[in-house]
C-alpha cells in the first residue's frame, strides 16, 4: 500500500486523502470509519452538523489503528458562532468523538450575523486551551479568507471548499497558497457527476484506473491540496484509497484542468456569494 501524502500548512500535517463523512449515518458510518482506518486511511472528517460524531469516534476505537495515527476533523454549525456558545459546542464535539482533542476544528460556513473578529477569537482560544491542535474554515470565499486570516490569532491551516474537475477554484488556490494554507476538497467526484466524463475515462483508460482514481489523482497531484472522499461501500473506499498509486502526465492534467464548467453541487441558500468559478 503506498503511503498517504502529507500536506503540510501552517505547522499542520494533514493525510492528503482522508474518509468524509457527509451524508452517513447510524452503522454506516461506525462499520466505514473503522474499515477505512484498517485500510490505511489516515484522516477522517466530520462535523457537528453532520450529526454522527458520536459513530466516527466509535469507529475510531473499533478500529485496529491507535488516536495519535489518526487526523480527525470536525466543524462548528454556524448557529454556534458567539464566543461562548463556540466554545462549548466544541467541547460537546469533543466528548461526543470520545476523545481528548481533535485536530482540527473548522469553521463550517460563513455566519454574517456573528462579528467575525469574535468568532475567530473563540476558535483560537478552543486551541490555547487544547481542544484543538489546528483551526481552519470552510465555505470561505477569497475575500472572507483574507479578512479571517488577518483577524486570527491563530494560523488558519485550510479553508474546505467544493472542489472537482467540474468547478474551478483557482481563486481560492491562490489565497490559500498566499497565506501558507491548504485547501481540502469536499465532493471531490461532484456526488458522482464526473463519472460519466468522456475525457476522464480515456485518461483512466490508458491507466487501468477508474475515473473516480483519475478525478482524486488530479485534485492530489496538485500543491497543497487534500481530498476527503466519502462512501458507504468498502470497495469504492478502496478504489478511492488505489488513486494514491495513479501519477498522471502533464498533459493529462492539463486536460482535465479544461474539463471545469462552474458546476456547483453544494450551493444553499445561506451560502456566502462564491468566487468567479
Amino acid at each position: 500500500m503506498t503511503p498517504t501524502p502529507r500536506v503540510t500548512a501552517n505547522g499542520a500535517s494533514i493525510p492528503a486523502l482522508g474518509f468524509g463523512t457527509f451524508q452517513m449515518a447510524g452503522d454506516d458510518v461506525v462499520r466505514m470509519v473503522s474499515w477505512a482506518l484498517d485500510a490505511g486511511y489516515r484522516h477522517v472528517d466530520t462535523a457537528q452538523g453532520y450529526r454522527n460524531e458520536v459513530e466516527v469516534g466509535r469507529g475510531i476505537a473499533a478500529s485496529g489503528v491507535s488516536r495519535d495515527e489518526v487526523f480527525l476533523t470536525t466543524k462548528v454549525t454556524p448557529r454556534r458562532f458567539t464566543p461562548g456558545d463556540l466554545r462549548a459546542s466544541v467541547e460537546e464535539s469533543v466528548s461526543a468523538l470520545g476523545v481528548d482533542a481533535v485536530d482540527l476544528v473548522l469553521l463550517h460556513w460563513p455566519n454574517p450575523d456573528v462579528p467575525l473578529a469574535d468568532t475567530l477569537g473563540a476558535l483560537a482560544q478552543v486551541r490555547e486551551r487544547g481542544l484543538t491542535r489546528h483551526v481552519g474554515v470552510s465555505n470561505f470565499p477569497t475575500a472572507l479568507l483574507d479578512e479571517a486570516v488577518r483577524l486570527s490569532d491563530a494560523p488558519l491551516v485550510t479553508n474546505q471548499v467544493e472542489y472537482h474537475p467540474y468547478l474551478s477554484q483557482q481563486a481560492v488556490l491562490d489565497a490559500v497558497r498566499r497565506h501558507g494554507m491548504a485547501l481540502t476538497a469536499y465532493s471531490p467526484l461532484a456526488q458522482g457527476a464526473v463519472l460519466d466524463d468522456e475525457v476522464l475515462r480515456e485518461v483512466a483508460a490508458g491507466h487501468d484506473a477508474t475515473v473516480g482514481q483519475v478525478a482524486l489523482a488530479w485534485l492530489l497531484a496538485q500543491d497543497g491540496v487534500v481530498a476527503i472522499p466519502k462512501t458507504a461501500s468498502e470497495d469504492r473506499a478502496a478504489e478511492n484509497l488505489a488513486a494514491l498509486e495513479l501519477t498522471l502526465t502533464a498533459e493529462e492534467l492539463t486536460r482535465i484542468d479544461g474539463l471545469a464548467r462552474g458546476h456547483r453541487v453544494i450551493d444553499p441558500d445561506f451560502a456566502p456569494r462564491w468566487d468567479a468559478a
